[in-house]
């Protein structure tokens, strides 16, 4: 069993079984015809229930042939042009070089003397995107798993730096838009129910910052303490970006922490033309980024960033065996100090691959094709008469709703559509997400490959009419 052990002895075993593995998933993109292939999970369980895995097969081969079987050849593939549903975004070539680096080499994050090199190139990525944000001399961060770990963190902080013992008093005023961890890293921390306000949104889906002010001197008036502002660069319904520099007035009035969840718009860093859309950022205290999302990133790559890096001690532990108070003192850096993990992937490699390839540029352009894409796609929405479409996209989203030449009611058009998409999806012929506007039932095109054309928007949109029609026509029978 040693000979599976990567070390010198095995390097060349190593180099043919990793060989081996790409040659398998690169044939099996170079065929792939769409997103899905249509299996349902009653169909694929018991082909997965029946591994024996007691009984190990010996051989890599054989173990390859078995994993076509059971996950390459059903996977759901975001590098297909017709993958338009969450937020998942095709990967670049030099973050998956980066990827077999760092899971070969298995470098932990969280100490020096685990990682080296690792800590200095995570470091210098978080100093990079806190200067492209705006934080100033004294920003820091770390990578985290993803958006909702570095929303915890963020709020974590900021309840420390609220600096009362009385949680029940703390509120938290993020928009009725914003991502659902917010309220789910409310409940970890401890704070009541009611702990997040909800603040109404306008027309585009973005905080009205006239009801934030509102709240924020209700809070005031009620002895409440406004932990933090949770403003939101990217809506993950409708990709809107709530008005920063407005929110960070607010903040500043009443001392209150801001964070802005970029976890999504974060892409809009690196853009050629769209950086304008950010402004207002650079005065938030702490900052969500997935570069899994629009950096085009392999999951997971996330961090979350703050203002003034002291705030990251709120979060800072010591174990004698790990990272002892001693090693402060000697100036050596541990990156356990910063995080809410320990064991930690080397994840930010990718991202240094990327950005020594391809530049952030490079990147950056290939978030603005999406984003040009979008407009394009409102437009064709827009102009069908089969379609409501919800908002004018900021960034690469779009919500809509198939409304039938007859009239019917509003719950058969959500049925229609909710059935269109669940067709769609056994199709495997698109992917596409739904969501609610309203208490309605509407469907969403999330996109972020470049590869998609207008054309595959047109032929996903007929695609979708022709089965909400046939579920119309069939259910208009069967009342009759």
């Amino acid at each position: 069993m040693r000979s599976h052990l990567l070390n010198d002895a095995t390097a060349e075993s190593y180099r043919l079984s990793v060989t081996e593995g790409v040659d398998r998933v690169a044939n099996r993109l170079a065929r792939t015809r769409q997103p899905f292939s249509g299996i349902t999970p009653d169909e694929l369980a018991p082909v997965i229930s029946a591994v024996d895995l007691d009984q190990p097969l010996g051989d890599t081969s054989a173990a390859l042939d078995e994993l076509e079987q059971v996950y390459l050849r059903d996977a759901v593939y975001f590098h297909h042009p017709r993958y338009l549903g969450h937020l998942n975004c095709p990967v670049v070539i030099p973050a998956l070089l980066g990827e077999a680096v760092l899971s070969a080499v298995n470098s932990s994050l969280d100490t020096w003397d685990q990682s080296a090199g690792g800590t200095l190139i995570e470091r210098r990525l978080i100093d990079w995107t806190a200067q492209r944000i705006g934080l100033g001399e004294a920003a820091d961060g770390v990578f985290t798993s993803g958006g909702t770990q570095s929303n915890l963190q963020a709020l974590l902080l900021a309840r420390q730096e609220a600096k009362t013992t009385d949680l029940e008093r703390l509120r938290i005023f993020s928009s009725e838009c914003s991502h659902f961890s917010v309220q789910k890293s409310a409940t970890l921390l401890g704070l009541g129910p009611e702990a997040v306000v909800s603040v109404p949104v306008d027309r585009d889906k973005r905080m009205q910052t006239f009801f934030l002010a509102a709240e924020l001197e209700r809070c005031a008036r009620e002895g409440l303490v406004p932990m933090a502002i949770v403003a939101t660069a990217g809506t993950t319904d409708f990709g809107s970006i709530d008005p920063l520099p407005e929110i960070a007035e607010l903040a500043q009035q009443y001392s209150t922490w801001m964070h802005v969840d970029a976890a999504y718009g974060c892409g809009l860093l690196a853009s050629p033309t769209r950086r304008h859309l950010l402004d207002g950022i650079e005065r938030a205290d702490s900052v969500t980024v997935d570069y899994h999302k629009s950096f085009f990133q392999p999951v997971s790559s996330s961090a979350v960033l703050v203002r003034d890096g002291a705030t990251l001690s709120h979060a800072t532990y010591h174990a004698d065996y790990l990272n002892p108070r001693r090693t402060i003192e000697e100036r050596i850096p541990n990156q356990v100090d910063k995080s809410l993990q320990t064991t930690r992937r080397f994840d930010a490699l990718k991202l240094w691959m990327t950005l020594r390839v391809m530049g952030a540029d490079g990147v950056g352009s290939l978030f603005d094709e999406v984003c040009d894409l979008a407009a394009t796609g409102w437009e064709i929405l827009a102009a069908d008469p089969r379609y409501d479409v919800v908002v004018q996209p900021q960034l690469s989203t779009l919500v809509y709703r198939y409304i039938p030449e007859a009239v019917t009611s509003p719950t058969e058009i959500d049925r229609a559509n909710l059935y269109a998409r669940k067709a769609l999806f056994a199709s495997g012929e698109a992917v596409v997400a739904g969501t609610k506007v309203n208490g309605r039932q509407y469907l969403k095109f999330t996109l972020l490959n470049p590869e998609t054309t207008a054309d595959d928007i047109a032929a996903v949109l007929d695609l979708i009419a022709g089965h909400a029609e046939q579920y119309l026509g069939e259910n208009l029978v069967r009342v009759s």
